[in-house]
């Protein structure tokens, strides 16, 4: 069975069709491992979503701040903007209860001992184990899952509190928890999320670093896999696997092998 990280679809259907049938892909023996962001962007969000729900446990995705725009804009919460027109033409649809109902049960986090890898759509914040990452990610998965569910979307959005403190409680706690998992980038001196700076780590104001250069990090010692981040590109190491390589911006859609020696492929991408 090979398994494959693959980064940011964003509704991008045809070059992840391409992509899976470069790698030869078997749904019967193989697994895709997806960064999450399924949707928006590009144009073909809906037939993503289908397709990757009907591979089952063959694809694990986990979710990205796209994907809970979608549910917010699902439960008429306002989420205004120009970027986020693509994600209408999900809503209405005759399937659309039964995707958002799917979605909505995808985790934050996937984590896997034998493999001693983890993956987030965007990081983790330093002051969390794997085991603690694990934990608050089933915090807000329980809330997703719940039917009071667009409660909290109401009050999902905003940059703060942006530092971990396991004081946190109510909605405060899990809109942080869902800010480091699905948006963030880059951290200050002080470990507070920097949600301005989207660009390459070398183009950042002086005092911020990427997430995963804060130290000490307590989920030191398990490969991380994310997207989320198409400046940074692809990183492929011990340590981290970054797998967003841009594709909704004409440049790659990128799988990396986890199972055996990491190998790259790639397609390019027309959307």
């Amino acid at each position: 069975m090979a398994q494959y990280a693959i980064g940011d679809i964003q509704g991008c259907y045809d070059p992840f069709r391409r992509l899976l049938d470069k790698l030869a892909f078997d749904p019967d023996k193989d697994r895709l491992w997806l960064t999450g962001d399924l949707v928006n962007r590009g144009p073909k969000s809906r037939r993503t979503l289908r397709y990757v729900k009907s591979l089952g446990k063959s694809a694990i995705t986990v979710l990205g701040n796209h994907d809970l725009h979608l549910l917010a804009l699902a439960n008429d919460i306002n989420v205004t903007g120009s970027r986020f027109e693509s994600l209408w033409k999900i809503l209405g649809q005759d399937d659309c209860d039964e995707l958002i109902n799917w979605l909505r049960c995808r985790p934050l986090a996937h984590y896997s001992k034998k493999l001693n890898t983890l993956m987030v759509h965007a990081g983790i914040p330093p002051q969390w184990s794997i085991k603690k990452t694990l934990s608050c990610a089933r915090e807000v998965e329980a809330v997703l899952q719940a039917d009071s569910y667009p409660d909290f979307l109401e009050d999902m959005y905003g940059n703060k509190p942006n530092r971990w403190s396991a004081k946190l409680s109510g909605h405060n706690r899990l809109r942080f928890i869902v800010n480091a998992l699905t948006r963030m980038r880059m951290l200050d001196e002080e470990n507070r999320i920097n949600f301005s700076h989207s660009g390459p780590p070398d183009k950042a104001a002086k005092g911020l670093l990427p997430w995963f250069e804060a130290e000490p990090a307590k989920w030191h010692g398990t490969r991380i896999v994310f997207g989320h981040w198409s400046a940074l590109g692809l990183i492929v190491n011990a340590d981290l696997v970054a797998t967003d390589t841009g594709c909704v911006w004409g440049r790659q859609l990128t799988a990396v092998r986890l199972d055996n020696k990491p190998a790259v492929t790639s397609v390019e991408c027309g959307n």
